[in-house]
């Protein structure tokens, strides 16, 4: 069964905005905040691979003195830190000004200001809270589909013969 080439879609994080948002990395920044953020784009690059949707996280870094925006990668993530007074906000929409009027964007964010600059800019939101709960029910779905697959390989080797049986066994044995 071949995958329909869909639309490339993207989709802008507002990092701090999603970890202050979601209860398990609000915790955790209480502790380290650099805990945190990994968890988040740990979370976020399992996302990525699973969903298609290319995925850039950016963090505001504009109360750093003299710091240059920079961008790193991240298990397949795109990751920026933004310039000295630049947020997050502001990257995002310069970004979304070129080129969400032609590409499918997408930007999680809470902040309902940011939502509207967002819509009006061409791109559409997605609130932290949808977002944590995209991700949880494709985890589910993807879990559910291991699940089948497993089920039916179950079903498969038990269709096998005895003789295919013990030399499977066997194997299993000399690999242990």
């Amino acid at each position: 069964m071949k995958k329909k080439n869909k639309p490339k879609e993207y989709l802008f994080v507002d990092g701090y905005n999603i970890i202050n948002s979601w209860e398990v990395l609000k915790e955790k920044s209480q502790i380290s905040l650099e805990e945190a953020r990994i968890e988040l784009l740990e979370i976020l690059s399992e996302y990525q691979h699973y969903s298609g949707i290319v995925i850039i996280v950016v963090f505001d870094a504009h109360q750093i003195k003299g710091n240059s925006r920079t961008e790193e990668k991240y298990k397949g993530l795109r990751v920026i830190y933004t310039k000295e007074n630049e947020t997050a906000d502001n990257y995002i929409e310069r970004v979304l000004d070129e080129i969400g009027r032609i590409k499918r964007v997408r930007v999680a964010t809470s902040d309902w200001m940011e939502q509207q600059i967002v819509l009006s800019r061409g791109g559409t939101r997605i609130s932290a809270k949808e977002l944590e709960v995209e991700i949880y029910n494709e985890k589910r779905m993807i879990n559910r589909k291991k699940k089948s697959i497993n089920k039916k390989n179950d079903v498969k080797i038990g269709k096998l013969d005895e003789k295919n049986i013990i030399k499977l066994k066997d194997w299993f044995k000399m690999e242990g």
